[in-house]
């Protein structure tokens, strides 16, 4: 299959950023920075960031590089750009087009490419923040493809493993969805299409683990309208279609979802790339009852359209997302409420670049997201936008059993005091100004980790789900 950026931003609907350039369009005094530039030989192309342990922030670019075929790069908090690994040397066995990128428990990045390794269909791989490469597994490793081809979505369990999504592959060449450890053994746990008609979806975007420890995830073809569904796996396999998108006339409802986030209450969020009142995507909540509910409609001349990423769901409980398309043609980043009230913040300036991947809240209460090439005079951007959040930390997972070892992501935690979860103290060694080390203490039950440190209390984001 061909590279093609079609296919990479219906990818980036998954579910897993930057810059500098002329103001644009700015509602309400949102500061946007634009923090650094891609130049093509540091990478082209960025997807989105994320934050790992010494502070900095670590991504992937999808073109670009010592070969043209992709970079994980480094970004500090001020912006300076560093690649530390360059894909498709040699063969290109170790992949080409790398996607998102995870943090494992054990500090090291995680990801996947979409095309490349030795069946050409992707690659999963482990990769320290000094740049050390380990091949994990070659997606269509036989003549089936029955391990998937074209992995678009990954994300790490509360068991440690990853579990991800292919495009395409499996038993019905439809996708599938898959478990890998961080050693490299890889199954698969679900085949997309096996119902007739492709009732049970196909096409498969990354997914993510619910409280009660089932997967959730959307389709962007499939279903009994043909524009996607919602669908929950258990870690056993069983699966079940929970909501079904086009279901109402000319697409009310939406199409083609794009990845879901779950607040603390059990509610899902997230956005389609089509449909709604105007045709041009919508914002959704869907409840922990099953109820559907339409939060907002996009409008284009007003607010945008092509909302092409999904959500994240910040500290202050609001959801933040990017569309692809704006008044000046670039995009724009937004804020709703769970009530559904809408904030546009931004609108994208005609540069030639747009937002293509999901906006990711850092430590430091700032929004990071990257702007991708329109046109042949730039190759990518990364930005933070402000809105007043405060700072937080993030666990690394963000679920497990009591006694499990966590990373605490957090900024100015030496000196820190006590470490609790849902207010029952826990082990912590400080490791670096950066993170920590804690125990899942014996009686914690979900809810929020608080890190006491010199300066003040720093609460977690998302809360921590205690498993059994």
């Amino acid at each position: 299959m061909k590279s093609s950026k079609t296919f990479r931003t219906l990818c980036l609907a998954v579910a897993c950023a930057a810059f500098a350039f002329s103001p644009a369009v700015c509602a309400q005094a949102q500061a946007v920075d634009f923090l650094a530039n891609f130049n093509g030989v540091n990478g082209n192309s960025p997807n989105a960031v994320i934050q790992a342990t010494d502070g900095n922030f670590y991504g992937t670019a999808y073109f670009g590089g010592a070969y043209g075929q992709g970079t994980v790069f480094q970004m500090t908090p001020g912006g300076a750009l560093k690649t530390i690994y360059s894909f498709c040397s040699g063969n290109c066995s170790d992949g080409n087009g790398p996607y998102s990128l995870v943090l494992g428990s054990d500090a090291n990045l995680y990801g996947v490419t979409i095309y490349g390794g030795v069946g050409l269909s992707g690659t999963a791989y482990r990769l320290t923040l000094g740049g050390e490469f380990t091949l994990l597994h070659t997606f269509c490793s036989d003549s089936t493809c029955s391990d998937g081809e074209n992995p678009n979505g990954f994300g790490l369990g509360s068991d440690g493993n990853f579990y991800g999504t292919t495009a395409y592959g499996g038993k019905f060449n439809n996708g599938v969805f898959f478990q890998i450890n961080p050693t490299g053994k890889y199954k698969v746990l679900h085949s997309f299409c096996a119902l007739s008609g492709c009732l049970d979806g196909s096409f498969p975007l990354w997914p993510i683990q619910g409280q009660d420890g089932n997967f959730y995830g959307t389709t962007a073809r499939g279903g009994a309208q043909g524009g996607g569904v919602i669908y929950k796996l258990s870690p056993g396999g069983d699966y079940q279609v929970i909501h079904n998108f086009c279901s109402q006339g000319n697409c009310a409802d939406g199409g083609v979802i794009l990845p879901l986030v779950q607040d603390a209450k059990g509610n899902f969020f997230g956005v389609t790339s089509f449909g709604g009142a105007h045709g041009s995507g919508t914002v959704f909540e869907l409840t922990a009852e099953r109820q559907f509910k339409i939060l907002h409609s996009f409008d284009p001349p007003v607010d945008g359209d092509d909302p092409n990423a999904g959500l994240a769901l910040a500290n202050d409980g609001n959801l933040y997302g990017v569309n692809l398309d704006g008044k000046y043609g670039n995009g724009t980043a937004f804020e709703i409420t769970p009530e559904g009230i809408f904030t546009l913040l931004y609108t994208f300036d005609v540069s030639g670049n747009a937002p293509y991947a999901p906006l990711f809240q850092g430590t430091d209460g700032l929004l990071y997201g990257s702007t991708d090439p329109n046109t042949g005079s730039s190759n990518g951007t990364i930005f933070s936008l402000s809105n007043g959040l405060s700072p937080l930390v993030e666990t690394i997972p963000t679920a497990g059993k009591v006694g499990k070892r966590v990373l605490i992501l957090g900024n100015g935690l030496t000196g820190t005091t006590s470490v609790t979860f849902n207010g029952v103290p826990a082990e912590f060694t400080v490791e670096k100004d950066s993170f920590i080390r804690a125990t899942v203490p014996e009686g914690a039950t979900t809810g929020t980790v608080s890190v006491v440190t010199p300066s003040g209390t720093l609460n977690s984001n998302p809360q921590f789900v205690v498993t059994k």
